[in-house]
């Protein structure tokens, strides 16, 4: 055996055993969280709720064991919850869409922030409960309606978001800019797009769950058309079908994680190492 064997074999064993703590620092907080949920979970039924009571929250096990392997169950929740990620998926592309040009033209001048800004506040502080029947009225009350509902919820985050990335940009990187004569397109795809990279993806991560939000309740309200999750939800509350509905909220909530999770990964491919966030 030589020598190179026997410095290698520690080199490569050192290296196995750092990416298995790096697997471990980022898959162990996620498991020490959903493990957390579970034992309140128990803890609240099993303990604080009497038996007779007890059908409020029943057990984990109950509700995977009366629903996972039931079809007549899964099979409408699964089409769903297809319906559910098109309304999302629909929605967080056009507020994405909204909010960037809405932020694009607020950054060329001082008096197009102070006109427009407002609109946006406005638009985010209106409770959309108060806004869903005129939606309905106006719009119907089928995927459209969904839609727009869904993009009501998302779009401050991305207008908020890309505006302060598009202003982020040094003083000193805009004289340069205004010394080479650069025309008000070259500043902006050269010098405020770069610099406003990690607040557009904060803005796309926050969007995203936002749009989850917002599909189910366009889902629970609008009812025309194929049901979503969120009309789902509605039965199954109206019915007390208790496993039926925590069955459907866990597919939500596994559907919420899974757009910021795509969106968070996004976000370190494209920006991480740049900024120093990436991993090594």
């Amino acid at each position: 055996m030589s020598a190179a064997d026997l410095n290698g074999r520690p080199q490569n064993g050192t290296g196995a055993r750092r990416r298995l703590v790096a697997a471990g620092a980022k898959v162990g907080p996620l498991l020490a969280a959903v493990a957390g949920i579970v034992a309140v979970w128990y803890l609240v039924t099993y303990v604080v709720l009497s038996p007779e009571r007890r059908f409020l929250l029943p057990p984990l096990h109950q509700v995977l064991g009366t629903t996972l392997g039931n079809p007549n169950v899964m099979a409408p929740m699964l089409d769903a919850l297809g319906q559910t990620v098109g309304v999302a998926l629909s929605g967080l592309a056009i507020a994405v869409a909204l909010g960037i040009g809405y932020a694009v033209v607020m950054a060329q001048s001082g008096w197009a922030e102070k006109v427009l800004y407002p609109y946006a506040v406005i638009l985010q502080t209106i409770p959309i409960l108060a806004l869903t029947p005129l939606i309905g009225i106006w719009m119907g009350y089928g995927f459209g309606a969904r839609i727009v509902v869904c993009v009501i919820i998302a779009l401050f985050p991305m207008i908020a978001n890309t505006l302060f990335g598009l202003q982020s940009a040094r003083p000193a990187a805009h004289d340069l800019f205004t010394l080479s004569r650069a025309t008000r397109a070259q500043r902006l795809f050269k010098l405020q797009f770069p610099a406003a990279l990690p607040s557009i993806f904060t803005g796309l991560r926050n969007a995203a769950g936002l749009s989850v939000i917002g599909a189910i309740v366009g889902d629970f309200f609008f009812q025309q058309g194929l049901p979503g999750v969120g009309g789902l939800l509605r039965i199954y509350t109206l019915r007390l079908n208790m496993d039926a509905l925590f069955m459907a909220i866990i597919l939500t909530a596994l559907f919420g994680v899974a757009m910021f999770s795509v969106f968070a990964a996004l976000d370190r491919a494209v920006i991480g190492r740049w900024y120093g966030r990436g991993t090594p």
